[in-house]
């Protein structure tokens, strides 16, 4: 192991810059989608289900936001592998930094599983577009009932918890 070390080791700040840019576009890739599109479209149908024209927007922005997170699905797995690259080059031991400890507990306890569920929503078996290209409109409407759902609860965690990990890694208070 002490040759890929040797190896990486001057590539350092590279994965660094990776890691930012990614925590950059995982962290904020969706959120105006979502707060300026996704939610006043669907709220709106939700006030109205019979508007034919309101239940059109609520499914074009869900369409519009589903080709958009692919930038935060990529960019999810690239944190994860340049963060556990710059711990190993670093040598950073888990039992003293504590702010690293308490990031990576949020990241695996709460935002893996997150990232989970809205890869298999947006990209798997859950996806909207399947029952649609099959005319199934009862599971098409399930799944995005399913999405909103999911929407719903992972916003407080999301607006709460990717800042305190920024924090975490800036300020190291810990």
């Amino acid at each position: 192991m002490d040759w890929a070390l040797n190896w990486l080791a001057p590539y350092y700040l590279v994965f660094k810059w990776l890691h930012v840019m990614s925590a950059g576009v995982w962290a904020f890739s969706t959120a105006v989608g979502y707060g300026n599109m996704v939610q006043p479209a669907y709220l709106a149908w939700r006030n109205d289900p019979t508007n034919e024209e309101k239940r059109k927007l609520r499914d074009w922005t869900l369409k519009k936001f589903d080709d958009g997170v692919v930038l935060e699905h990529v960019a999810f797995p690239m944190l994860i592998v340049t963060g556990l690259i710059m711990v190993w080059l670093n040598g950073w031991p888990l039992d003293e930094l504590y702010w690293l400890t308490v990031k990576l507990m949020i990241i695996i306890l709460v935002f893996v599983p997150m990232e989970i569920i809205d890869y298999h929503i947006s990209h798997y078996a859950g996806r909207k577009s399947l029952p649609l290209k099959a005319g199934d409109m009862e599971e098409y409407e399930r799944r995005v009932a399913y999405h909103w759902k999911f929407l719903v609860v992972s916003t407080w965690p999301v607006i709460t918890l990717i800042p305190l990990i920024f924090f975490l890694a800036i300020v190291k208070p810990l």
